[in-house]
């Protein structure tokens, strides 16, 4: 047995260290308290103290107001002017740029994804070929709920396709080869015979027309004068058909020099811009460069499961993009406010003080599960702040420049 004696010193010090003064404004953790009954806009809130991924996605939430009242911002009349030169759309006070990958439009969030341009929340987007043709497929067809572990053999001999745990029967892309390949004809002959100078763009606006169905991303977005933007247009379902029609009837020219000039004119221009990414890759860094030509976007909102220890552009934190002028080095930091009074949905009686929140909220989560509920937090709380449809623009409208 140890004979008994003083605590040597050292472990004292080391488990008993004082601790140094926190941030006036940091906030106690607590989560939400069922007993009183489920209250599902008040379990949101409480994310904002619940830690973790939850915390990150109250930072979001309040990220995503920002931009929302700074595009409400009345602009000038010389700030209407240059804001103009962007595009055919009203300028506002931030241009909010909203990228996402193909695998949301095969899911649910397409539904949200097509709230928000129906609704004229955003401004630009950017997606994949499977953005776009997994839209447009679902008008013929639907997509079904399957399972993760589904062998890839047994569906192959099939003729189902799997994306992740959802379904796509092959022919709905029958179908879909049915419905464009006239399309692709009508487009040769308007090259041909009127000079017409193909986009992806004005290709995507061209196939939101012709599907002709609310139900539609592609549809709204050519309706309300929202170019879609698409520098990978033939790596999918597209870029099949247009090679099959291409034996058919060589010729059809897409040009991305034009969009190329489209998305950066709309970040030189804008007074502010926002970027919500859904995923990473190639709609992400197409956004984010963009904003790069106004040496970085306002405010950023990142949703995606990508890791930076590989140096991916899809795992990147928002910092590495402000060392590339991507986003502002003097973004304003995120404040929401829970104490004084009613800001951004937060009632009144809150439990905390102002928090001070980081500038551009990285989201580490599933979009599927994510997104929507930002929308509920954010955009969906504000619907009648925006017009329904962009006054004088009609379904024939070409979001495309250079007209």
């Amino acid at each position: 047995m140890a004979a008994p004696g003083p605590v040597p010193a050292a472990a004292l010090r080391a488990v008993l260290r004082p601790s140094g003064p926190l941030p006036p404004d940091a906030l106690p953790v607590r989560g939400y308290d069922f007993a009183g009954g489920p209250d599902h806009a008040a379990l949101l809130r409480s994310f904002l103290t619940t830690g973790f991924q939850a915390t990150s996605f109250a930072q979001a939430v309040a990220e995503i107001h920002r931009m929302i009242e700074a595009k409400l911002e009345p602009l000038s009349e010389e700030e209407r002017g240059r804001a103009g030169l962007g595009g055919q759309r009203p300028p506002s006070g931030c241009t909010i740029f909203l990228g996402f990958t193909s695998n949301l439009i095969s899911s649910g969030v397409r539904e949200s994804i097509r709230y928000l341009v129906q609704h004229n929340m955003v401004d630009v987007l950017v997606t994949t070929a499977g953005g776009v043709e997994e839209d447009l497929i679902k008008c013929l067809a639907p997509t079904y709920i399957g399972d993760f572990s589904l062998r890839g053999r047994d569906l192959r001999q099939s003729g189902i396709n799997r994306i992740g745990n959802l379904l796509v029967p092959n022919d709905n892309y029958c179908k879909f080869e049915d419905w464009l390949m006239p399309i692709l004809e009508k487009m040769v002959d308007e090259q041909e015979t009127q000079g017409t100078r193909w986009t992806p763009s004005r290709m995507i606006a061209r196939l939101g027309r012709e599907i002709n169905n609310p139900e539609s991303v592609c549809y709204w977005a050519q309706k309300n004068k929202i170019p879609v933007l698409s520098p990978a247009l033939t790596d999918g379902s597209l870029g099949d058909m247009i090679f099959f029609h291409s034996y058919k009837r060589p010729g059809l020219v897409l040009d991305i020099v034009e969009d190329l000039r489209l998305i950066n004119t709309e970040a030189i221009f804008a007074r502010k811009t926002g970027m919500i990414i859904l995923g990473g890759g190639l709609v992400k860094h197409h956004i984010a460069n963009a904003n790069l030509m106004r040496n970085g976007a306002d405010f950023s909102v990142y949703v995606n499961t990508a890791q930076e220890f590989d140096g991916s552009d899809s795992g990147a934190r928002p910092d590495e993009a402000v060392s590339w002028g991507k986003i502002r080095m003097d973004a304003t930091p995120v404040k929401v406010g829970l104490g004084g009074g009613r800001i951004w949905g937060y009632p009144k009686g809150g439990v905390s003080p102002i928090l001070t929140l980081l500038p551009c909220p990285q989201v580490y989560a599933d979009a599927s599960l994510v997104f929507p509920l930002l929308v509920a937090e954010t955009f969906a709380r504000r619907a009648d702040a925006f017009p329904l449809d962009t006054a004088g623009h009609d379904a024939g409208g070409d979001p495309g420049v250079g007209n």
